[in-house]
């Protein structure tokens, strides 16, 4: 019997994708990479062919690592970050959302930020629509990008056949299907899922009225919950490039952070009862409710976006982990530590967390390394609560040394930041009926036990780690195997294949401390946002 299922989680810089059985357990797994184009301008692009390329390797090697014969493959999904994807015809063939002379990059990744104008001007604009973005949209959404593109690239933008979000493009490319999942139209392109309608009035204000006018073909008429059975399953060419039947269920897809949302929610109480904290180059925080409820700064609310019937809300910041990385970049010892991670097998965080951890009582007390360093981690500006992309990091504190201690103190310090940026959002969503009882914790950058204690001694909450290390491929899965028949539902299969496996309880005895430097992080974050306008 077809009792496996595959998840494929498409990242900023590479393709995973993992099998598992219908009890959440995980066969085999295997990751490909994916090319990135940066230029100066925070421009982000990448090709949609390599990105299936990257697919198409990681399947066929998740399905070898899993042993499993690919006839026992039920159904397959897919996550994806929120880039657009440009295709100049029903063939594919790609269109240059940049340069023209290099028509194979046709996606504009999510963290590019060439549409931080065309934002403002939107948010200026202050449609109703907005009221569904936390009240002011992001250059990181579709709509700012379209618009810079009808701006910038006009011909690319009339001759586009397709603008898909990275997530429906792949679910396109396997099944021949032109739906778009209700998670992906919803929370980056304005579709208000709960009149299930586009609002044409929003897009010929902004200036985007070719969409309304030709009654948004271009950008998506058939809009499903996630995990909808697609057209006859995969198709022939699909089936060959993944190494799989033709046919096996294809599941309309996630956002790659509420795969995680899917993936780890279920595991402990009700959903609507838990925080899920996806940390891994971004970061996203997604709460669900029963009725909608308006957060400023904070996206949504989304409705069926992530669990169908419940409303979403959903945070975060654009860099997390990214901010981490380029933190430590900054640091003239990180070279050096650096090189005796790898040396060791462990990459710089791994490696600078357990030095942390070795120089102190326990992890609550490592928060004692960071004393007189502060860091406001908002590199690629703030998501949320302040939706405001043109602020900056700041770092307090720094002296002259630049030896291996300064530099775990700085990695501290940064995780302390992350801390902080989450409590404000939780905080937030309090002063609008929102409160969870717990935080459920999924992402690569997210796995360590120091991480995860510092996370609830700065937010005062527990936080609940799920027994998979894959919960965006489980959640992924899940929708496939919905797909394929094998769950009535996804609530269904969230409380089948997911389950918790550690609580991190916030300490008392740290608490003060987390409190004041959270004062001070609000006092620096505060004079950053000023700084920008001066």
């Amino acid at each position: 019997m077809a009792d496996h299922v595959i998840g494929v989680d498409v990242g900023t810089g590479s393709a995973r994708a993992g099998v598992f059985d219908l009890g959440g357990r995980l066969l085999g797994t295997e990751a490909a990479s994916i090319a990135m184009h940066n230029a100066p301008g925070d421009i982000y692009e990448q090709s949609a062919e390599d990105i299936w390329r990257a697919v198409a390797t990681a399947v066929r090697g998740a399905v070898s690592a899993s042993g499993i014969s690919h006839e026992t493959v039920a159904g397959i999904s897919f996550d994806a970050t929120c880039s657009l994807v440009l295709l100049g015809d029903e063939s594919g063939a790609p269109l240059p959302v940049g340069d023209a002379d290099a028509p194979e990059r046709n996606v504009i990744v999510w963290m590019d930020q060439r549409a931080t104008g065309e934002a403002r001007r939107i948010n200026e604009i202050g449609h109703d629509v907005l009221r569904y973005v936390g009240g002011r949209i992001s250059p990181e959404m579709e709509t700012p990008k379209l618009l810079w593109l009808k701006q910038n690239r006009p011909e690319t933008f009339r001759s586009a056949w397709r603008f898909f979000d990275l997530t429906d493009y792949l679910t396109w490319r396997a099944s021949g299907s032109d739906a778009r999942s209700v998670c992906t139209v919803t929370c980056k392109w304005t579709y208000l899922a709960h009149e299930s309608r586009w609002d044409a009035g929003y897009f010929r204000q902004i200036g985007l009225a070719e969409l309304a006018d030709e009654g948004f073909a271009r950008i998506g008429t058939d809009i499903v919950e996630p995990g909808t059975a697609l057209g006859a399953g995969l198709t022939e060419t699909a089936a060959r490039d993944l190494g799989l039947r033709p046919g096996t269920a294809v599941g309309a897809g996630l956002i790659d952070a509420h795969a995680g949302g899917i993936g780890s929610v279920g595991a402990v109480g009700e959903v609507t009862e838990n925080l899920g904290y996806v940390f891994g180059t971004s970061s996203c925080t997604m709460t669900s409710t029963s009725e909608a409820a308006f957060v400023p700064g904070v996206w949504g609310p989304y409705y069926s976006a992530m669990v169908p019937g419940l409303w979403l809300n959903e945070g975060g910041q654009s860099a997390a982990g990214a901010a981490m990385e380029r933190l430590l970049a900054l640091h003239p010892a990180a070279a050096r530590v650096a090189a005796k991670a790898q040396a060791a097998g462990r990459s710089l965080p791994a490696l600078l967390g357990e030095l942390a951890a070795d120089g102190a009582d326990d992890l609550s007390s490592v928060i004692n390394l960071a004393k007189g360093l502060h860091v406001v981690p908002d590199f690629l500006g703030n998501r949320a609560p302040h939706a405001d992309p043109e602020t900056r990091a700041v770092i307090s504190g720094l002296g002259m040394d630049s030896g291996e201690e300064s530099l775990v103190a700085l990695y501290v310090a940064g995780l302390s930041g992350i801390c902080y940026g989450l409590r404000q959002i939780v905080a937030a969503q309090r002063r609008a009926g929102i409160d969870p009882s717990r935080i459920v914790i999924s992402g690569g950058a997210g796995r360590s036990d120091l991480v995860r204690q510092l996370l609830a001694d700065g937010t005062g909450l527990d936080v609940v780690a799920p027994e998979t290390d894959e919960p965006v491929l489980l959640g992924t899965s899940l929708l496939g195997a919905v797909a394929a028949g094998r769950f009535a539902s996804i609530r269904e299969g969230m409380h089948a294949m997911s389950r918790v496996s550690r609580t991190y309880a916030p300490s008392g005895r740290w608490r003060s401390v987390h409190d004041a430097r959270l004062e001070i992080f609000e006092a620096l974050q505060a004079t950053a946002r000023r700084a920008t306008t001066i």
